[in-house]
């Protein structure tokens, strides 16, 4: 442990363990390259054009926060350089609660209502466009006194003495998301549009003239969609005189997700972020597999199997969770290995590499999001799943569902249950009313946006047993023991929000989400999900 005035070496080698992968990574390097000096004196115009600073004396009960310089290489899907970043980011760890800062959390829209607003969009055939905000974070008011030491390689000439009182936030303070979202929020507000309750990273707009315009907020990114092309090019005019934009154009990439548009709908892939774990783990030239886990395999806790790295097992774990956001086929592959992720042994890894050669042969694989005609109902429809006692270490059984809009997979999960199953009618009862959980957060969701009013969900489930005991309260004496909160689900079918319906194992598609099925089996349902190889129809 240090004291806080001294932890400069240690900060350093802190941001250098975390930027390991960045170039330049010190001031003067940095200033001895033409491109870099251009992009900090970049930083800086936006800095003072924002007037996010003030040059002042310290105050003697105040201490000065230290700045840093942190640079990158921004590319495209391609791999191909578009821009060089230098951020000048304040040493947000120096920061004490109570003192520089109070509140921190800021609200993002979640992938799976990104997900939602894109298969509506392709469905009404609306327009997608990609706004980004430059330097987001120096717009937001600080509420809180915080001083600044000045730009490590820019201090002013006589005045190395002085330091910097922030007006708005700096990039690296704990507060400064928080103040870029009530700024950008207060902005949404003022132009008119609605903030959905169930939903804070999304806004909707209803003009009078019964056009609509949605914005799914993600930090800086905003993903922008309607049905009126001169109210969105009136929305880009407005944030232009606001903050200081970047016009990305029709949607093709955000948040690492690849957007590919077909005569069929639009693909939503991460063949980019897929080819990068390949790399990063040395799996590009391996052996692919057809399906991401062995039928047999059963995962346990053997200690006299070997150990393994645990870093870099959680790495390629953490690599492969975000990967699930566009491909539900591997969600249920890479839940069972995550859950040995305390103490990884050889057969965890492998099996974790089973799903890495999976990849390696399914790259152009994404998520397909179909045109459908206006006269068309929208609908939402659900698949519920559980495989009973699929867990060999303590025989819980593993939920799975997943929900369609306009026949696009919007939504989905593969989850152990938090209780031990007597039958399979009661797993099959538990991983429902998960589904009803989430069936109602989407309902809540469209209803907001004023897409459909009082929708029934219908959820589909392959076992009649719950089904009648989810109508009914029937065989009670085997049905007694479930706890409360899983009779959600009865209260859902009873209100009407929710309908069931029985469909054979066979036609079941979350049952991908809750075990490794065999190959046949496994590419039906993923065909029938709607994940496409985007080589072929491209």
């Amino acid at each position: 442990m240090v004291p806080d005035n001294a932890v400069d070496n240690e900060g350093d080698i802190v941001h250098y363990a975390m930027l390991a992968n960045t170039e330049p990574l010190d001031v003067k390097s940095a200033l001895k390259s033409k491109v870099w000096l251009e992009a900090m004196i970049d930083e800086l115009k936006s800095i003072e054009k924002n007037k996010t600073w003030d040059l002042c004396k310290l105050p003697s009960e105040k201490r000065a926060i230290d700045v840093k310089w942190v640079y990158k290489v921004k590319q495209n899907p391609k791999g191909q350089v578009v821009k060089y970043k230098a951020r000048l980011v304040a040493k947000g760890f120096l920061q004490k609660q109570g003192l520089d800062y109070d509140e921190v959390f800021s609200p993002v829209a979640r992938h799976e209502t990104i997900r939602l607003v894109i298969a509506l969009a392709c469905s009404r055939r609306w327009p997608l466009f990609h706004l980004d905000v430059k330097s987001a974070f120096l717009n937001g008011p600080l509420e809180e006194d915080v001083y600044v030491k000045q730009p490590p390689g820019f201090e002013l000439k006589g005045k190395e003495d002085k330091v910097l009182k922030l007006n708005k936030a700096l990039y690296g303070l704990k507060q400064a998301p928080r103040a870029w979202n009530k700024r950008i929020d207060q902005f949404f507000v003022v132009q008119g549009f609605v903030k959905c309750s169930v939903e804070y990273g999304v806004y909707v707009k209803h003009s009078d003239n019964k056009h609509m315009l949605i914005i799914c907020l993600y930090v800086d990114d905003l993903l922008v969609t309607g049905s009126s092309l001169a109210e969105i090019e009136d929305f880009k005019s407005q944030m232009k005189s606001e903050f200081e934009m970047t016009d990305l154009g029709k949607l093709t990439y955000f948040l690492g997700m690849e957007l590919l548009y077909t005569a069929k709908g639009v693909i939503l892939h991460q063949a980019k972020y897929a080819t990068e774990i390949l790399r990063k783990f040395e799996m590009l030239d391996c052996n692919s597999s057809v399906t991401p886990a062995d039928t047999r395999l059963k995962l346990e806790i053997d200690e006299n199997s070997d150990t393994v790295d645990s870093t870099i097992f959680r790495q390629l774990i953490g690599s492969l969770r975000y990967l699930c956001q566009t491909r539900p086929d591997i969600s249920y592959a890479v839940g069972y290995v995550s859950r040995f992720m305390s103490k990884p042994l050889k057969p965890h890894l492998l099996a974790a590499k089973r799903i890495l050669r999976y990849i390696n042969g399914t790259i152009h694989y994404g998520v397909l999001f179909p045109y459908s005609k206006d006269s068309v109902k929208l609908e939402l429809n659900g698949f519920s799943d559980a495989d009973w006692c699929g867990d060999k270490v303590d025989r819980r059984s593993t939920s799975g569902y997943l929900f369609k809009f306009q026949n696009a997979p919007v939504s989905w999960c593969s989850k152990k249950q938090s209780v031990i199953a007597l039958s399979s009618c009661e797993a099959e009862y538990v991983a429902g009313s998960l589904a009803a959980c989430q069936a109602n957060w989407l309902q809540s969701l469209l209803n907001e946006m004023k897409i459909i009013d009082n929708i029934t969900v219908m959820l589909k489930i392959d076992n009649k047993s719950a089904i009648n005991l989810a109508k009914n309260p029937v065989s009670h004496g085997k049905s007694k023991h479930i706890e409360t909160r899983f009779h959600f689900l009865r209260d859902q079918v009873n209100k009407g929000k929710l309908s069931l319906e029985y469909c054979s194992t066979d036609n079941q598609q979350a049952d991908i989400m809750t075990k490794a099925v065999k190959r046949d089996q496994f590419l039906k349902l993923r065909r029938e999900i709607g994940i496409v190889c985007f080589d072929s129809l491209s």
